[in-house]
Formats: structure tokens, sequence, C-alpha cells
């Protein structure tokens, strides 16, 4: 790929609009995690106290936000929020420039939609590009251990049935590349933490009607050959035997990346300079230093 050909097309954006646009009727019977992102969210709002005037929601849902915030007690200080922008615009974050003048927000929140992005990096610098000095990033997308019991016994029943293997999971990113990455994109005093969060289902069905109804299947890029039933049914006996529960249940894994960022500003905390340090980490604890190796448990 030459220099000037732009970012890999990870994801189709169109089957992903249409996905997302099917979703909307089905969402509320499997919102779980969108809700958990936006309560997430909103907490990080109630703690800190200060307003703000503009805001914007670029979810892949807008409604989970806009739900959380109206119960919070930071609903007062944050002024209406709006959405901007069509569907194609938070199906596939990046794809298109953001409709938002530069340095017009002090709140921009994104939840559950930027595990889409072909550009993920310049996604996140667009929505930098788009807050006032000193504004407010919020955002969570799925990380690199979601669905990693489902991808595993797909990949194993369909090289059983076909000798070969097409990619059925996104290729998540790594949470814990969430701060550099919002680093990478000029965002100050960046912080990314993940949260794991185990669902157990009935079956194998349950969980992909439960995708579906998220909005969350497979759109890769390219053509897609359709898994038979067979396949199917042997990835459901695989999930069993590898990670069924003595109930009948099946875990499923899904890890939320949850991201902040500051546009930077001159008042923002700045690091020391490396070296300039006068007290020992080990004085400043209050404990004794110690040298030598320690055996895990």
């Amino acid at each position: 790929m030459s220099p000037s050909s732009g970012p890999p097309r990870i994801f189709d954006v169109p089957r992903r609009t249409a996905r997302l646009e099917r979703s909307e009727k089905t969402l509320s019977y499997a919102d779980f995690l969108h809700r958990r992102a936006a309560e997430n969210a909103v907490g990080s709002l109630e703690a800190l106290l200060r307003d703000w005037c503009e805001a914007v929601d670029l979810s892949a849902h807008t409604g989970a936000f806009a739900a959380a915030l109206a119960v919070s007690a930071a609903a007062d200080r944050v002024g209406p929020v709006k959405t901007v922008g069509d569907r194609t615009m938070r199906a596939g974050p990046g794809a298109t420039p953001l409709p938002l003048p530069d340095g017009s927000q002090d709140l921009i929140v994104s939840l559950m939609s930027l595990h889409w992005a072909n550009d993920l990096p310049g996604a996140l610098s667009q929505i930098r590009r788009a807050l006032r000095p000193d504004g407010l990033f919020l955002g969570t997308l799925l990380g690199a251990g979601t669905l990693k019991e489902l991808r595993a016994v797909l990949t194993e029943a369909e090289l059983e049935a076909r000798g070969g293997a097409q990619a059925r999971v996104s290729p998540f990113a790594d949470g814990f590349d969430g701060a550099a990455l919002l680093q990478r994109a000029g965002f100050a005093l960046p912080v990314a933490d993940v949260d794991r969060v185990t669902v157990r289902y009935p079956d194998l069905p349950a969980l992909i009607r439960d995708l579906r109804a998220m909005g969350e299947t497979n759109v890769l890029a390219g053509p897609v050959r359709p898994l038979t039933r067979g396949i199917l049914a042997r990835a459901a006996q695989l999930y069993d035997q590898r990670f069924g529960e003595p109930d009948g249940r099946i875990p499923v894994t899904f890890e939320i990346v949850h991201l902040a960022g500051w546009a930077p500003h001159e008042s923002q905390q700045k690091p020391l300079p490396r070296g300039s340090a006068k007290m020992r980490l080990a004085d400043a604890l209050g404990v004794k230093e110690q040298t030598g190796e320690a055996e895990g448990g």
C-alpha cells in the first residue's frame, strides 16, 4: 500500500449502516452494553464539577446516553445534547468529515461505535479538533477480548468442515492501547479503562440473536461465505464442550474500553520532566525499598 492510499478498508461501511439501521427497531431487547457504557460516561460527568454548554453525542445509538443523563446529577450542567450527521457517519466513524466546526464543543461523547472505524486514530483526531481547548471527550469501544469464545468455536468448526476459515468476529482493538491512541490523536491527560463483562446465554442462537439486535454482527470488508447450518451446529457443540457451565448455559465475554481525553489547554496539569523528581517512590509511599526477585502465587 502506498503512503497516499490511506488506511486499510477493514469494515464495509454500507453494510454496517444497513445493520445499524435495522437494529434501531430491536436494540431495546439487547441494550445492556449500551446502557452500561452510557452509565459509565454519565458517572464521569457527575464527578467533574463543571458545565458543558455545547455537547454532541456521536454514538451509534444515541438514546442510551440521553436516558442516563436525564436521571443523573449532571443533567443540569450539560446543555442540550445534539446529534449531528447521518447514520453512515455514526456507523463508520472517520469515514466522512465530522460536521462540526473546529473548537466548537465543550463535550463530545461516542459510545459503542469507534470499534467500527477503519481509521481509529483519524476518527479520534476529528473529535479532538472539534473540541474547545479543555473540552472533554468520552468514548467507549469493544476491546480485544470481546467474543473470544465465539471466535474460537466458529474458526474450529469452519476449519473442520471446509479446511479453511474466514474471519467472523471483528479484530477489536487492545484496550490497553486506548490511552496511547488518544495521545496519538492529540488529546491531553488520556485515560483508558477496560471493563470486562461476562454474559451467560442459554445457547449459541440466543447470543447471535442479541448480536443482531445490537447491530454488532460481522461487517468485515470483502465477500462473505455464509455459514451453513452444519457449521453453526458444530460451533454450538464446541461452545458447550469448551466453555459450557454445569447449568447448561454458555458464558460470553465482552470488553468495554472506556476512553477519556481532553483537548489541550495551558491550564492543564503537565507531567514533570524526566529525571526532575526530588523524592524516591519508596519514600513517597512510606515503604522500605527492597531488591531481589518475587515469586508469583
